[in-house]
């Protein structure tokens, strides 16, 4: 199983980033080939590092990492980038970290 996280700062307008996140990225996000599950944490989170708290955390599962990167290649992938600069425009918006729980 290989997953991938994305870990979103806090926005300047959570109510904006909420509405299209969860009406608009997610269903899109939730259509990638290959996608097995999908999961949502939301603040609280509690960060055991210094620094900001994440706001939103979202993890998704695949069979593999060639996986990943075969849905991120798809169309559906390719729109799932291109909505996450509306809602998230800004490089460091978000921190995605992709990983093979296999390997492990």
């Amino acid at each position: 199983m290989a997953k991938m996280l994305v870990i979103y700062k806090t926005p300047a307008d959570p109510a904006a980033f909420d509405r299209h996140y969860f009406d608009i990225h997610l269903p899109l996000a939730k259509q990638l080939p290959g996608l097995r599950r999908y999961d949502v944490s939301k603040q609280p989170i509690v960060n055991l590092s210094p620094g900001e708290v994440p706001y939103i955390v979202a993890t998704l599962y695949f069979d593999s990492l060639e996986a990943i990167r075969i849905a991120f290649a798809s169309e559906i992938g390719k729109a799932c980038a291109v909505d996450r600069r509306i809602y998230a425009p800004h490089d460091d918006d978000a921190m995605m970290l992709l990983f093979d729980s296999e390997a492990m």
